[in-house]
């Protein structure tokens, strides 16, 4: 199989010691975040490795071709027949999730250690329960996003500028937007589609979600409450206000297949003090923009919470577990802890008077240790420090390493 397609050296560095290994590795993320074109790099690494009598098997359960594979015994079937004798199979299965109890065949291939399993899968479950139990310390989770902001200049070969970036705060960055025109209406029609695919195909096929209506509007609310606190209580009274009649608990529900799906992130609220996590109020981020704004739109009244929406994504993609800061009555945009260590982070917009600038820099002085402390916002002026905190423009936060 023939694939062109541009490197992701950050997510190949993190695989490519384990080639080889008797590990399994999986690749989870959002549909067509670029998941299946990480397979084809990781083939062609193989193929040119020095590994001897390697042979590679590919399923991809997106192609009609393997719709004979439908459950754990079909799946071992087809590897057993595709095996060459005398040469190491490296398996490599595109949305494995679509194949049922496919759990049983991943502990098989393991134990039996014969060949090298690859696989990816849409669904943040997929690690949960039995398999997890099954395969401790046995497996590797590599998290794939969509484009960060470096990658987007790259994939679109175009240089760091203010029109740059507002394409890729409009349009976000899903790799297959290199083969559109970005215009509004050809790429918002393209997102639309793979919207409704995750809600079909991964919430409501997967979960027997029945008010697929209801779970519209809930997308809807959390695309304009990106960075608000909220609660399944708060969501539930507005949706009455709606005449829309939904329990806090099914509510929760319906939350937990959306964040399960990878199109949106659950962050909770953590006491910057001590360790403690708040049970009641938490923050919701997209993982791609471009589809939250293909459903709600894309507005410059929202900018704000563009931004803040943009720089979770960065933290993510740097492998920070991400809290929200409560300290007192103030709060901490992102609370974010990595090998031991810590970052606080603030967002704006522009810092225009002194009120906002006594805010957003007032809220990180009043935290009492020495661990980095940023202001990220679209100042054109941003730089230096204000008592030992960093003011940093959005765009150099997004090229940079914190």
């Amino acid at each position: 199989m023939i694939k062109t397609y541009i490197k992701r050296e950050q997510y190949l560095s993190r695989i490519k010691p384990f080639i080889g290994k008797e590990m399994i590795k999986v690749i989870t993320g959002q549909r067509r975040v670029g998941k299946s074109y990480l397979l084809f790099q990781i083939m062609d690494i193989v193929k040119r490795s020095k590994l001897k009598n390697n042979h590679i098997i590919y399923i991809n359960k997106e192609l009609s071709e393997f719709d004979a594979i439908r459950d754990y015994r079909d799946l071992l079937k087809y590897i057993a027949h595709q095996s060459k004798n005398g040469k190491k199979s490296f398996v490599f299965i595109d949305e494995i999730q679509e194949i049922e109890q496919f759990e049983k065949a991943l502990r098989s291939l393991q134990a039996k250690g014969e060949c090298d399993v690859y696989c990816t899968g849409s669904n943040a479950d997929l690690l949960s329960g039995e398999l997890a139990t099954c395969l401790s310390g046995r497996y590797i989770e590599i998290k794939v996003f969509g484009l960060s902001y470096m990658e987007f200049l790259q994939f679109h070969k175009l240089k760091d500028s203010e029109d740059s970036f507002l394409k890729y705060i409009k349009y976000g960055g899903l790799p297959y937007l290199i083969n559109l025109n970005l215009k509004d209406d050809v790429v918002y029609e393209y997102l639309r589609a793979i919207y409704e695919t995750i809600l079909l195909k991964d919430i409501v096929a997967r979960y027997g979600a029945r008010n697929v209506n209801f779970l519209e509007r809930l997308v809807e609310f959390l695309s304009d409450n990106i960075g608000s606190l909220v609660s399944s209580k708060r969501i539930s009274d507005f949706l009455k206000s709606q005449k829309i009649n939904i329990s806090p608990n099914i509510v929760l529900n319906y939350l937990s297949f959306l964040t399960s799906a990878f199109l949106i992130f659950k962050v909770p609220r953590a006491d910057v003090r001590g360790k403690k996590i708040f049970e009641i109020g938490e923050k919701y981020y997209f993982e791609d923009l471009g589809i939250r704004h293909a459903i709600v739109g894309y507005r410059h009244t929202d900018i704000n919470k563009i931004l803040e929406n943009i720089v979770f994504m960065r933290l993510k993609m740097l492998g920070y577990k991400v809290n929200v800061g409560k300290l007192d009555n103030r709060e901490i945009d992102f609370v974010c802890e990595k090998s031991g260590e810590r970052v606080y982070v603030q967002v704006a917009y522009l810092l225009k008077n002194e009120s906002t600038r006594s805010r957003e820099f007032g809220n990180l002085l009043v935290i009492n240790d020495n661990y980095p402390k940023i202001v990220v916002s679209m100042d054109k002026t941003a730089g230096g420090q204000f008592k030992g905190i960093k003011h940093v423009n959005i765009r150099n936060f997004l090229l940079q390493n914190i």
